[in-house]
């Protein structure tokens, strides 16, 4: 018996340190949160590809909790500031933060 409650105690331990492992910190984040960010990426860069005055294969999109960082070369800044339009109209887009520069 007494076996028994040490072999329960390991698998706990093991359990709960698995646990924190999956956790999400202030700069990395937890698997769901990747998957969700991996996922407002696609809408983002799916929105952006759709608007035919935009060139999307010149904007990068990349997503970290919510936050929409958007960056390349553009032509115009009329072009900026559509992109950015497009991004906020995405829903789930916390905020976005624009790293575009004109060509």
């Amino acid at each position: 018996m007494r076996s028994f409650n040490r072999f329960a105690t390991f698998l706990f331990i093991i359990f709960f340190a698995s646990l924190l492992g999956c956790a999400s910190t202030a700069k990395q984040e937890g698997t769901g949160e990747y998957v969700d960010d991996t996922v407002l990426t696609g809408k983002v860069k799916a929105a952006i590809f759709n608007d035919p005055t935009l060139s999307s294969a010149e904007i990068n999109v990349e997503t970290f909790k919510g936050v929409v960082q958007l960056s390349g070369f553009v032509n115009s800044r009329e072009d900026i500031n559509k992109a950015v339009k497009v991004t906020r109209s995405v829903p789930g887009v916390v905020s976005v933060k624009n790293a575009m520069r004109l060509k």
